[in-house]
């Protein structure tokens, strides 16, 4: 009886200490950095491949709002602390746009490859998003005139990139969505009142120069 309540116990504690982190990186996000977040939906409980919205077919799975909305996206803390009061696991959503930070992102191996050939360079990046398939690097708030502009000067681009611009979304570390952990491949630096991040013309340039050097073949992801 003491060994099954002393594990009940090491459960609780644990359930505890990460509801407390979810809630804690929402906060600072939120309050700290003035990025609008929301909550995400919760990975499918029958199976976390699986997505808990109503598309069987969902390619995101708990790395998307829903309900509330991405209009929902807010920095106040009295919202944050109720969302995550209520809903402890849900994963942290940032709405990208004009508000927040956007991002490029790209399949994960061609991703660490890009980023070792930047660091070679002496490249400047901020933080880096990685989900098991795909990483995120955070970029200067862009209009899609602006990167319309940039792609267009552009004699290839890689159809494997995406661009989280104005109405998109990214999950935020420490969450856990359908397709794995969320994690920081590169860091905000401590301290920092908001982190500093590099415009899109300079990563868009930097990582489509890397890949084509390294000879790097991204597939669609």
């Amino acid at each position: 009886m003491r060994e099954i309540l002393g594990k009940r116990r090491r459960l609780l504690s644990r359930r505890d200490n990460r509801r407390s982190e979810m809630l804690g990186a929402a906060l600072t996000f939120a309050t700290e950095w003035n990025w609008p977040v929301l909550p995400g939906v919760a990975p499918d409980p029958q199976g976390r491949a699986r997505c808990g919205c109503p598309d069987p077919e969902c390619t995101v799975p708990g790395a998307h709002p829903f309900d509330p909305g991405l209009l929902a996206a807010t920095t106040d803390a009295r919202m944050v602390r109720w969302w995550w009061g209520n809903r402890p696991a849900a994963p942290i959503v940032l709405a990208t746009g004009d508000k927040a930070p956007c991002a490029v992102s790209l399949p994960a191996p061609a991703a660490a490859r890009a980023l070792a050939a930047l660091d070679l360079q002496g490249m400047r990046l901020g933080p880096v998003v990685a989900a098991p398939t795909r990483w995120s690097l955070l970029v200067k708030p862009y209009s899609m005139e602006q990167l319309g502009e940039l792609l267009y000067a552009k004699d290839h681009v890689p159809g494997s990139l995406r661009f989280h611009g104005e109405g998109g979304y990214l999950a935020l570390p420490p969450s856990e969505t359908g397709q794995g952990q969320i994690r920081w491949e590169r860091a905000p630096l401590p301290g920092s009142s908001s982190p500093w991040v590099p415009d899109v013309e300079a990563v868009v340039d930097a990582v489509v120069e890397a890949l084509t050097r390294t000879g790097v073949s991204a597939p669609e992801l």
